[in-house]
């Protein structure tokens, strides 16, 4: 045999083999009744698995909102005692209490009315957050639903990878009862 020819036919026999190249496991151990076979794949079918693909994060943003300062508690109080005060003065006997309640009911009413002439409105900052995904579900292969062919029956297997045209198996013979 010239050169030539052992050189191509060492490369084939060496291509050959990648071809097929499948993960083998360990012969059966003695008394379990068990070989290995080839079975010819007829069809392959991945299956796919949705998942996220990045976490989820928080995303802040400002809003304007107007606010409008419309406290008439202080103003209606500080009315009510200065008008009370000043109904103190005017009075005379038991009629000074009656002036002193209608001077302090009067002085809130015209502070409460002097304050609510006086409302502002001013523009404030809130801060809204929300949670938000930048990344969109992705498809990936999880597995491989294989139809194969081993001595004239067809079997269903889901594998987790791809066996290419032929199958090894592992065939188990028990007796039946």
């Amino acid at each position: 045999m010239s050169l030539v020819k052992f050189v191509f036919a060492a490369l084939l026999a060496a291509s050959a083999g990648a071809v097929h190249a499948q993960p083998y496991p360990p012969p059966p151990p003695p008394g379990d009744n068990a070989h290995f076979g080839w079975a010819d794949v007829l069809r392959v079918d991945p299956v796919y698995q949705v998942v996220q693909a990045g976490p989820p994060h928080q995303e802040c943003y400002d809003q304007p909102v107007a606010v409008q300062d419309n406290s008439h508690a202080g103003s209606t109080v500080l009315g009510a005692i200065v008008g009370g005060a000043l109904g103190n003065t005017v009075g005379k006997g038991d009629g000074r209490k009656a002036a002193t309640i209608a001077g302090a009911v009067a002085g809130g009413v015209v502070g409460n009315r002097v304050s609510a002439a006086n409302d502002r409105t001013y523009t404030d900052t809130v801060t809204n957050c929300r949670m938000v995904s930048d990344y969109p579900p992705q498809r990936r292969i999880s597995g491989y639903d294989v139809e194969y062919r081993y001595r004239g029956e067809i079997y269903v297997s889901r594998l987790g990878y791809d066996p290419g045209e032929r199958l090894r198996v592992r065939v188990s013979v028990t007796p039946a009862e």
